[in-house]
């Protein structure tokens, strides 16, 4: 406990690369996601088939591999992304939008298809049918799931420790070097994760009440 103590401010400096990654990953996990979920279900075959890959192929593969894949395969292909946190960001948000995706999918099929077709016979767009109609209907049902998959890229952002970035993980690996591997600072490194992990499930439980109380 005294390790833990005495090594307060670095972890805490961990703690705060961790929270990044997280939040920084989340926001575009979401953006890219939404989209993703709006291509899949899009009224072009070729537009579902692209975002059908996209998904199925990030869902399908290791993050380890995702991470491998932009440091030693993209810059063979002309790209050359600095290793370290955007880098870590970029994996992340990718892998876990592919997640966000489903999520968003399964709650939009979960509207009924009758209320889809009224729109459409009022003369709305898809995007109307889907801003207007769709997504409020489906964001009840949709937003429980969304905050596990936020869960599960919390604890994601380990794997970025073996990329150059000094999070968690890599912070935990740095002090059981100096301590000789004292097993309180593997306890340090569980504590600051589920100071992250548990409001959020708390919260994704409360919500999924709401929604089973509300239907």
């Amino acid at each position: 406990m005294d390790l833990i103590v005495d090594n307060a401010s670095t972890y805490l400096d961990g703690f705060a690369v961790t929270a990044r990654l997280t939040a920084y990953s989340a926001v575009a996990a979401l953006a890219v996601g939404l989209v993703m979920a709006a291509l899949r279900i899009a009224p072009l075959r070729s537009l579902r088939v692209v975002a059908a890959a996209y998904v199925e192929v990030l869902r399908n593969t290791p993050l380890t591999l995702v991470f491998f894949f932009m440091v030693l395969v993209a810059p063979q292909f002309g790209i050359l992304p600095p290793l370290g946190f955007w880098t870590a960001v970029a994996c992340l948000a990718l892998y876990t939008s592919a997640f966000v995706a489903e999520a968003v999918r399964s709650g939009i099929n979960g509207v009924g298809v009758g209320q889809a077709e009224a729109a459409r016979s009022i003369g709305l767009t898809f995007g109307q049918v889907l801003r207007e109609v769709v997504l409020p209907q489906a964001v009840r049902s949709t937003v429980p799931p969304l905050i596990n998959v936020l869960i599960a890229l919390t604890k994601n952002t380990s794997v970025a420790a073996g990329f150059a970035v000094v999070e968690l993980v890599g912070t935990g690996r740095r002090l059981s070097t100096a301590n000789a591997g004292d097993p309180w600072v593997l306890v340090g490194v569980a504590v600051c994760y589920l100071v992250i992990t548990i409001p959020m499930g708390l919260l994704a439980t409360s919500l999924e009440r709401r929604v089973a109380f509300a239907r």
